[in-house]
């Protein structure tokens, strides 16, 4: 199945299915009023769902309607928790290098994770707000899951049977604060902005043979102010697939249905600065520190700029038919007082 939320007056929007093509969408009031209800009764829930999203495809539900990415907030337009894992370790052998400094052995067998902020995500099409350039605004590409309810303890193949729905996340960074806000040993909070989540989610189902060991084996477009910037495929050098990063999380507690983990920044190995962009041949990257990471390996400086206000940003994935499958994430970076 494909959801999405739409806005409306409320917080939590609306659930609607949205066919597999991205043309329409059902309203499903009758069924779930909002994507976080049918996580909170998904095994009831999702039968007659299905049945709606048959209907659907086939032409066959006279309540559609067409379907505008534009209205759509992020199908779970806030959740009860948001965690971020770091499940790409030529990442953070990246960071570690630029600094001159080794990869602990622990980081290769046990998952880096923070926990977001969860309160309020932007819509997939909204701006993403700051008040200085020089906090550093980075976009961060990434895939997503949501869970249902998952014991504390649970092992990997009872976490990989949480997964609900598979989406994708512009995980904003502001990376000139976060030295001084890791230098005080209690983790990211100033320096992680507000997440913006693609428009639709997908149950895992849908995506076919592409979603394997917890993994999805797809390329992950990025584009920067209309140019390609990243292509890298997300099923390749993950160090931890989806269902580690559910256990690790829920090692300690229980998660709540509706609980959403990130994989981190999307990042493949690749030879040298010269070689990993795409003009260059490479897949280039899903983070603007990234690039600056490389520079500052090669050449001893980064010298790739942050995003200014007023750049775009837009991140999808395509099917093997080079259909959208969740729709897009795009972004202007504005400053706040544009909002305001």
């Amino acid at each position: 199945m494909k959801l999405a939320t739409l806005k409306n007056a409320s917080r939590d929007g609306a659930l609607v299915l949205v066919s597999r093509d991205l043309r329409h969408c059902l309203p499903v009031p009758a069924i779930a009023a909002t994507l976080q209800a049918a996580l909170d009764d998904w095994h009831t829930v999702a039968p007659q769902l299905e049945t709606a999203y048959a209907a659907l495809n086939a032409g066959q539900a006279p309540d559609a309607q067409p379907f505008d990415e534009a209205l759509c907030h992020s199908p779970l337009p806030r959740a009860y928790q948001w965690a971020d894992g770091s499940a790409y370790i030529n990442h953070v052998e990246l960071v570690r290098k630029a600094r001159k400094a080794e990869v602990p052995a622990s980081f290769y067998t046990d998952p880096l994770m923070y926990q977001g902020g969860s309160d309020s995500f932007i819509g997939p099409r909204d701006p993403v707000f700051a008040l200085s350039e020089e906090w550093g605004i980075d976009l961060e590409a990434e895939v997503a899951v949501i869970t249902g309810d998952v014991a504390m303890g649970a092992g990997v193949l009872d976490a990989a049977c949480a997964i609900r729905l598979v989406m994708l996340v512009n995980d904003v960074s502001l990376r000139n604060l976060i030295p001084a806000e890791l230098a005080k040993g209690f983790g990211f909070f100033q320096s992680k902005a507000a997440s913006a989540f693609s428009p639709v989610a997908v149950t895992p189902d849908e995506l076919g043979g592409h979603w394997r060991d917890a993994k999805l084996h797809l390329p992950l477009l990025v584009e920067l102010n209309g140019q390609p910037f990243g292509k890298p495929n997300a099923g390749e050098d993950m160090t931890f697939n989806f269902a580690q990063l559910v256990a690790h999380a829920a090692k300690t507690r229980e998660l709540a249905a509706g609980t959403i983990l990130g994989s981190g920044t999307v990042s493949n190995k690749q030879g040298n600065l010269h070689g990993s962009s795409i003009a260059n041949g490479g897949v280039g990257y899903c983070c603007l520190a990234e690039v600056r990471m490389y520079e500052t390996i090669e050449t001893g400086t980064a010298q790739t700029a942050y995003l200014k206000f007023g750049d775009r940003v837009r991140i999808e994935m395509l099917d093997a038919g080079g259909a959208s499958i969740f729709g897009a994430i795009d972004q202007a970076v504005l400053h706040y007082r544009e909002k305001i």
